[in-house]
């Protein structure tokens, strides 16, 4: 697991990679959680195959009911990929606000 900056936005990203039949139950265990506000699903090589923006404060059974359909082409796409790494934005104990503007 590797945090990464993360410009344009306030809290902390982290990099995990997790094998294919663990992705479905490893985003469900990262929803339940509570604190992540966005996850990005990658292929090995950097590609992003799906990024999926979780909104604070929804109850954990509502979350995983509305994204029923997410969560079943994660596992559509996991049998056909063996690793994938994820990108986790979680909410940082200071982030009150909306996300930090570019640098330029």
């Amino acid at each position: 697991m590797s945090k990464l900056p993360d410009p344009n936005r306030r809290g902390i990203t982290e990099r995990v990679s997790v094998a294919g039949s663990e992705l479905v139950d490893y985003v469900k265990q990262l929803i339940a959680e509570g604190n992540v506000r966005r996850l990005i699903i990658r292929k090995p090589g950097g590609e992003i195959l799906m990024e999926i923006p979780l909104t604070a404060g929804v109850a954990v059974g509502g979350a995983l009911t509305i994204l029923a359909p997410i969560l079943a082409a994660l596992g559509a796409m996991a049998a056909w990929i063996t690793k994938f790494e994820i990108d986790i934005v979680r909410k940082d104990d200071h982030d009150d606000g909306p996300p930090a503007p570019p640098s330029e």
